[in-house]
């Protein structure tokens, strides 16, 4: 029997057409190829990442409505750590971005194209970095029908997903991260060291933030400051 690689594991598999010369296989390409559109999906980016939900209750994985729930507890942790490894100067710097008090009516930010940067506060272990700023990368936030869509277009770690409503100072953002050069977008729920969840809120005129508490990555809180570029 014929064998090729195996797609997943570098093994070998049995060759799918072992037993056809050219001729056969060349007719049952032609008859296959108008039947591989059927089979993909239409969905991409946030719509890939997170499926059509009355509420964000209604997809949040268990993991994730519990770190919702210990936003503050995360907080006040990794402002500690960072404040502890001598970074108070850079805190106190930020103002009220790494106030978890600062939040203010009227949350929903206008759909177009925003600047964006990351703090990360409180390293998850001995040897990491208690605070860290990213320069400026590229987000977009989409309106739809329902939730609004959230891409961090640039950056080697890009959150993707979809924004829910909460409270009139908050939104729930549920997504995936995509890392490094990665096109696909990974399905919320099925791989718990990619699900995120963060908070969305508006601290300024023409400034939000949105923080992930307890990521998986690096640190206790990620901190993505928005700010329209027009």
């Amino acid at each position: 029997m014929n064998t090729v690689p195996g797609p997943s594991t570098g093994g070998l598999i049995a060759n799918p057409l072992p037993s056809y010369g050219p001729p056969m296989k060349r007719l049952l390409l032609l008859f296959l190829l108008p039947l591989l559109p059927a089979c993909a999906s239409a969905e991409a980016g946030p719509a890939a990442a997170v499926p059509a939900a009355a509420g964000w209750r209604d997809v949040a994985t268990d993991h994730d409505l519990e770190r919702a729930r210990k936003w503050r507890t995360a907080w006040v942790r990794a402002v500690a750590k960072a404040r502890a490894g001598g970074h108070s100067a850079e805190i106190d710097a930020e103002g009220i971005l790494l106030d978890p008090d600062a939040a203010l009516r009227g949350v929903a930010p206008p759909a177009g194209d925003y600047r964006c940067r990351v703090l990360k506060l409180g390293g998850q272990r001995p040897g990491l970095l208690d605070y860290v700023a990213y320069p400026f990368f590229d987000c977009r936030i989409s309106a739809g029908a329902g939730p609004m869509d959230f891409v961090k277009s640039t950056g080697s770690q890009r959150p993707v997903g979809r924004l829910f409503p909460d409270s009139d100072r908050r939104l729930i953002f549920l997504g995936t991260l995509q890392l490094g050069d990665e096109k696909g977008v990974l399905r919320y729920g099925h791989d718990r060291q990619r699900d995120m969840i963060g908070l969305l809120e508006r601290i300024g005129e023409r400034r939000w933030r949105l923080a992930f508490p307890y990521p998986a990555f690096e640190s206790t809180l990620d901190v993505l400051e928005l700010v329209p570029k027009e």
